[in-house]
């Protein structure tokens, strides 16, 4: 055991200096502040890779994605072919209200069609109007950063490798028959 108040010598002096440090202050309004890369701030929405599977409504634990399709037949691509059906995305809207922010619809969208956006300034004097619809999810999709770039040093990915070892043997033989082939017509 230590000795007895030491916890409460300990409080006092974070709150010293704490209280000695000059404060800074962010003029937030007039400068806007600079982000972390990574920021959460709302959801985009790329339409054009949305499928309509449904994963991101099902997996939302607060259940604040509301999706409407229908169905389209769409003409054989080739002659003799067969009509086939696919969805088309009638409605994709978000209740701010509701969401979390967990990030479960980005994680689970086959389809990279939901990105997270770095904007944050989206409040508003209603509740009613933090259902943002797919043409507000579409704006902030341009806002979303770049990737980030891929680390030089880090190691390259087993299926590339594996990729690159078996196009290199390809080559490798190919030389050996073009070499063989040569020597023989020599």
């Amino acid at each position: 055991m230590g000795i007895p108040g030491s916890g409460l010598a300990k409080g006092l002096a974070v709150t010293l200096r704490t209280m000695t440090r000059r404060s800074i202050t962010d003029q937030y309004p007039e400068v806007q502040p600079e982000l972390p890369p990574r920021t959460r701030g709302v959801i985009g929405l790329f339409e054009e890779n949305c499928t309509v599977c449904m994963l991101c409504a099902r997996e939302c634990p607060d259940w604040c994605i509301y999706i409407d399709s229908h169905k389209e037949t769409v003409p054989p691509a080739a002659p003799g072919g067969r009509e086939r059906s696919r969805n088309v995305l009638d409605r994709f809207a978000i209740d701010f209200s509701l969401c979390m922010y967990c990030g479960i619809c980005i994680e689970v969208c086959p389809f990279d069609a939901l990105f997270w956006s770095p904007e944050f300034e989206y409040a508003e004097t209603d509740i009613h109007e933090l259902t943002h619809e797919r043409d507000k999810l579409r704006e902030w999709m341009w806002t979303v950063p770049e990737p980030p770039a891929l680390d030089p040093a880090a190691e390259e990915p087993k299926e590339l490798a594996a990729a690159r070892k078996t196009a290199e043997k390809l080559a490798a033989q190919q030389a050996a028959e073009a070499e063989k082939q040569q020597e023989d017509e020599a």
